[in-house]
């Protein structure tokens, strides 16, 4: 990167369920984690600081009562936008450690409000979960995308006015499951948008190559000032990296993705990107889960 790359700390755990009754995502221990594992030091980055996450209490949030954590999602997308659209203006290539996939709010605002951007949403799942296709509303992080494209709970999909934060036709969602394996299988729902998506089999049959280039056409043409780039750390198969929110079967091989991410991270476009859901909390003691992200990102961030 010939740009000035920064790393930030977005640690917010808002959008999960808990893992147990009582209990607590960590997914918020993934910044620490990766730095434990020398990331910000081995991409040269300038310490960007951390944007502290509201505590996690669903109160007597109940099934029915809409997105949980609402009020506290919202103002954290204010808090991360506000410490990221300065770094977007001065051209710098935020690193952004989340955190779970609801963080995307904060960095899409932020992109928001300087002007018009792409988002490449990799991701094991769609995160497009909303009221009209689903009746499991209450996790922000299995409906990020929904939400950022303008769709669900208003306070969340219109923040500051600005809704949609990314326009259908500048998203490309890339790895999710394929049908057999997608617990909510919407394709047909994305496809009717215009909301472009390689699964994993679409990925294998034209090969990560191609579809990063597919995805680079769509995301650097139209007059967009650039786009983001947006990794769920379950887009990888469990069989590699388990420690996440909700591992299913069928997903990509560290090779694959590195493949399919490296072109779209290296463009003169790309804006910044960010990683979520990786859970120390579920990886093993000698963290290989966090080793493997490391040396992943600093093979094609550096």
């Amino acid at each position: 990167m010939s740009r000035r790359t920064v790393v930030i700390e977005a640690p917010a755990n808002l959008g999960l369920r808990p893992p147990a009754p009582g209990t607590v995502p960590g997914c918020g221990k993934l910044p620490g984690a990766l730095r434990d594992q020398g990331l910000p030091r081995a991409l040269d980055a300038v310490d960007g600081g951390v944007v502290v996450a509201p505590r996690y209490d669903l109160g007597g949030w109940e099934p029915g009562d809409g997105v949980f954590h609402a009020e506290q999602l919202a103002g954290y997308a204010r808090r991360l936008a506000d410490r990221l659209e300065g770094h977007v203006r001065a051209g710098d290539f935020p690193v952004v450690l989340g955190g779970d996939c609801s963080i995307v709010l904060g960095t899409a605002l932020a992109l928001r409000r300087v002007g018009r951007y792409g988002l490449a949403y990799l991701d094991g799942h769609d995160d497009f979960r909303h009221p009209g296709n689903s009746a499991r509303i209450g996790a922000a992080g299995g409906e990020a995308l929904a939400l950022a494209t303008g769709r669900g709970q208003r306070d969340l999909a219109d923040l500051e006015g600005r809704g949609p934060l990314v326009r259908d036709a500048d998203v490309a969602l890339l790895g999710l499951r394929d049908p057999e394996n997608e617990p909510e299988n919407v394709f047909d729902e994305l496809a009717e948008h215009g909301i472009a998506h390689a699964a994993v089999a679409a990925v294998r049959e034209r090969g990560p190559q191609a579809v990063a280039r597919e995805a680079l056409d769509r995301l650097e043409s139209g007059g967009r000032d650039g786009f983001w780039v947006h990794l769920d750390a379950d887009v990888l198969d469990p069989t590699v990296l388990p420690a996440v929110d909700s591992a299913e079967p069928g997903g990509l091989f560290p090779g694959e993705l590195r493949a399919l991410l490296a072109p779209l991270v290296a463009s003169p476009r790309c804006a910044g990107f960010q990683l979520t859901v990786y859970d120390p909390d579920r990886d093993a003691a000698e963290m290989p889960g966090a080793r493997l992200l490391a040396e992943l990102l600093t093979e094609v961030l550096r």
